[in-house]
């Protein structure tokens, strides 16, 4: 093993053990840097600081050499790459997994600066979310199946009316447990009818938690599921603490939780239009056309900025145009 190996070895334990990162983001961090690894060891010649240095694996085994050509040139041949370049968000993400390692490796003293500091990602052209009308969701909904015998469409309606209700990632709403679906009280209805607030809590990025109210549609669907799928299922398997249950009784996959919503939306006549993160794009493009407001969307989504939110502003102002110059007797000439 090289030092270099060895210092990215030491870096992925810190993201996993120290800032807590998910499994899949460690898996990500850790194929983008083996490929950034490889290329170091495969370029045949690195110009460094005005100097040129031979190419191989005996030039880039030391993380203390890595150099700010290094980290461009590494975004150079992504781009140019003969097997076909990568697109600019691929570059983009490959690109922030090397940067990361090498300015963690810069805090530990490994390195005297940051290599990759002042290198940038090609600018990706920009891409509104795709989000399907209130019609077409419910189309989606309805094609999970009603059957209330049926276990495995009672699993699959509550999910798919889940994700719609609160907006989760695919990673997210198969991350949940039984106990993450809650009802908060109002101490003011103390003695009323009412039920109070069916919510759900979500775990996000970097283990951040968040509360996101749950709809009636979705809170009668989950709670069917609760009484009559999922003790189904969970006969089949060990004991866990998962929501969503497979067909074997463990906790249900992102890759089958894929298939349920691939299966619904062929049904539905949608499957051209269908991701797991429509969900997530409809249920905030609703909210805003319904009159949410952005900061509230913000924070049900789970977003950091404010900024990543804003983009679904511009998908309801197309809307409006849209609408306008369609509609409007003198809209155009």
């Amino acid at each position: 093993m090289t030092p270099l190996d060895r210092a990215t070895d030491t870096y992925l334990r810190h993201v996993a053990v120290e800032r807590g990162l998910s499994q899949h983001t460690v898996a990500a961090y850790r194929r983008d840097l083996a490929v950034f690894a490889e290329w170091l060891a495969a370029a045949p010649t690195v110009v460094s600081d005005g100097a040129d240095r031979a190419g191989g694996a005996a030039a880039v085994e030391d993380v203390a050499r890595l150099a700010r050509a290094d980290v461009a040139g590494f975004v150079t041949h992504l781009t140019t790459r003969s097997e076909g370049p990568l697109a600019p968000r691929s570059v983009a993400r490959m690109l922030s997994s090397v940067r990361s390692f090498t300015a963690f490796a810069a805090a530990e003293g490994w390195l005297p600066l940051d290599p990759g500091t002042a290198v940038r990602p090609p600018k990706a052209p920009s891409r509104l979310p795709k989000a399907i009308s209130v019609h077409d969701m419910e189309r989606l909904l309805g094609a999970a199946g009603t059957a209330d015998d049926d276990p495995v469409q009672l699993r699959d309606r509550a999910l798919l009316e889940l994700l719609y209700a609160t907006g989760a990632r695919i990673s997210e709403a198969v991350g949940l447990s039984v106990d993450d679906v809650t009802t908060l009280s109002d101490p003011d209805d103390e003695g009323a009818d009412g039920d109070g607030l069916a919510v759900v809590k979500v775990t996000g990025k970097g283990n951040k938690q968040r509360i996101v109210p749950l709809g009636s549609f979705a809170r009668a669907a989950v709670d069917a599921y609760l009484v009559r799928a999922r003790p189904v299922f969970a006969a089949r398997g060990a004991s866990t603490p998962a929501l969503f249950l497979g067909a074997r009784g463990a906790r249900l996959s992102r890759q089958s939780a894929w298939l349920v919503i691939q299966a619904a939306a062929e049904r539905a006549g949608l499957a051209a239009h269908v991701s797991p993160h429509t969900f997530r794009h409809s249920f905030a493009t609703h909210l805003l056309e319904g009159g949410a407001d952005v900061r509230v969307v913000q924070e049900l989504l789970g977003h950091a900025s404010v900024a990543t939110t804003q983009i679904y502003t511009l998908v309801t102002a197309d809307m409006l145009r849209d609408v306008y110059q369609t509609a409007h007797p003198r809209a155009r000439r």
